[in-house]
């Protein structure tokens, strides 16, 4: 479950959630914050299994495909034993919800030469029976949040709802730009980086740049679009901004260095929660190493929310 990218969603679309799962703890603290209740724990587990209801309407999930090592044995469900696809489709089994809606990394297409996304669709089509369109990337830029990431999202309905097409929700036409989003006070000193290390990246990208690697840190303009919002690695290096409205340069943290002059800063876990399309009154209780990694690993809010439209679209009108 995340912190709740799915849930918002679609009860933003008049849906009840009856059910979440979520290990990890800090994420959990996240979740009982905004929500009230704390999901439970670790649904490789046949005890979470048997928490959830008899009865539900649409599953959703997300999971990770580094996991997939596929021997391509059988190209089915039980190539993706050990795996947590592995669960999602045996609660499908399980449970035979009217429809699934699965969101995952664009990498997945190409991952294991397309082997595992194979494998998943003969799980979900041959295995349990649904009926499975062709997955789509969808970005979450086409639809009003200023942060250009794409994501695979794959959709099914069972048998009995007799659905045999389906329409990917079409970009909505609002323009963002990151000055959307941005904070609407003074930021915090402890954002701005340091002298030194913005020297450490400064020449890291010359380095990559003499060898023709575009890699590196980036600053987004007020009128851009930010990259997407990832854990660890650049994610937010490469989501810096430029903000002269610092007026104490005194560091709060330990840095090497001065804070700079040149107001280049981080993102702060808010704005990366606008980036996502999360409500300003979404609570964040947890410290900033944990806001990053939990809004970096959600889904766009409303991206979700413009498929989950036309599933329910096709599976009540």
């Amino acid at each position: 479950a995340g912190i709740g990218g799915f849930r918002i969603a679609l009860q933003n679309l008049g849906g009840q959630c009856v059910f979440s799962s979520e290990w990890d703890a800090k994420a959990k603290q996240t979740y009982q914050a905004n929500f009230g209740v704390e999901p439970y724990g670790d649904i490789t587990l046949e005890e979470t299994k048997q928490a959830i209801p008899e009865q539900f309407d649409i599953l959703c999930a997300g999971f990770p495909c580094q996991a997939f090592s596929i021997a391509g044995k059988r190209g089915g469900f039980e190539d993706t034993r050990g795996t947590l696809f592995f669960d999602v489709a045996e609660i499908v089994r399980r449970h035979q919800p009217k429809a699934f809606f699965l969101e995952n990394v664009k990498g997945l297409v190409n991952h294991d030469k397309g082997r595992t996304l194979q494998t998943i669709l003969h799980t979900l089509r041959e295995d349990l029976g649904y009926f499975v369109p062709e997955p789509q990337i969808v970005n979450a830029k086409d639809f009003g949040v200023p942060q250009n990431r794409e994501r695979i999202f794959i959709v099914g309905f069972h048998p009995d709802t007799n659905i045999s097409n389906f329409q990917y929700p079409t970009p909505s036409g609002i323009q963002t730009a990151f000055k959307d989003v941005r904070e609407q006070d003074v930021v915090p000193t402890k954002y701005y980086l340091s002298t030194q290390y913005l020297d450490t990246l400064r020449k890291h990208k010359q380095r990559h740049a003499d060898k023709g690697n575009g890699f590196g840190y980036e600053i987004i303009p007020d009128n851009g679009i930010a990259n997407a919002i990832v854990v660890g690695g650049m994610g937010r290096e490469r989501n810096l901004v430029i903000d002269k409205r610092i007026t104490d340069f005194t560091p709060t943290t330990h840095i090497k260095g001065e804070v700079n002059r040149e107001g280049i800063r981080k993102m702060t876990p808010r704005e990366w929660a606008r980036l996502q399309g999360f409500p300003d009154t979404f609570k964040i209780p947890v410290a900033d190493s944990s806001a990053y990694k939990q809004f970096g690993n959600s889904v766009a809010i409303p991206a979700i929310q413009a498929t989950a439209k036309q599933i329910l679209l096709k599976l009540f009108s």
